[in-house]
């Protein structure tokens, strides 16, 4: 699917991407600062290009504050074109999902399409909350959700999505 029309006027589309493969290279980090591995990296870059590709570029990148989650986010970012700066919020390494649902609902209703870079199980909670199917997150995959509401404040676990794509690394072609 190719995101030509700009979001209508009263929907939101929410990226939700788990942190790419993280190296355990470095036994003495704490789980918090282990960065991403070569695979991580590539992943990342190649998720990046396929959202681009799709014409799907977020306006605005809410990541963890996890070194992993916060290197996708700039690799993601980077090759997808993304031109802000990307928000860091601690509250997202550790917590629930209702945490993730907090961090967006606070957002600015200027920005139609909003990316969160976090971690599982939340990732997957927070897409079965909001889409109420079960899909599995591997590292670096990306859920595009299409919710129907005008403002993010209005977005909680009763608010029901639309699942438009699933993207995992492994099964983009080597076109994308």
């Amino acid at each position: 699917m190719i995101y030509e029309e700009p979001v209508k006027k009263h929907t939101k589309l929410l990226l939700i991407l788990r942190h790419a493969k993280s190296s355990w290279e470095f036994a003495e980090l704490s789980d918090h600062d282990r960065p991403l591995n070569n695979r991580g990296k590539r992943d990342a870059l190649r998720i990046g290009k396929k959202l681009l590709k799709e014409g799907i570029v977020p306006q605005l990148i809410i990541s963890s504050s996890a070194v992993r989650a916060s290197s996708t986010a700039l690799k993601v970012a980077k090759a997808c074109g993304y031109q802000g700066e990307i928000t860091v919020e601690n509250s997202l390494y550790g917590s629930g999902y209702t945490e993730y649902l907090n961090a967006v609902k606070k957002k600015d209703d200027r920005y139609d399409i909003i990316m969160l870079v976090g971690h599982n199980p939340h990732s997957e909670q927070l897409l079965e909350i909001l889409t109420g199917t079960m899909n599995t997150m591997s590292t670096c995959t990306v859920a595009c959700v299409m919710l129907s509401i005008a403002s993010w404040n209005e977005i909680d676990s009763q608010v029901k999505g639309e699942l438009i794509n699933l993207w995992r690394p492994k099964e983009l072609s080597s076109n994308d």
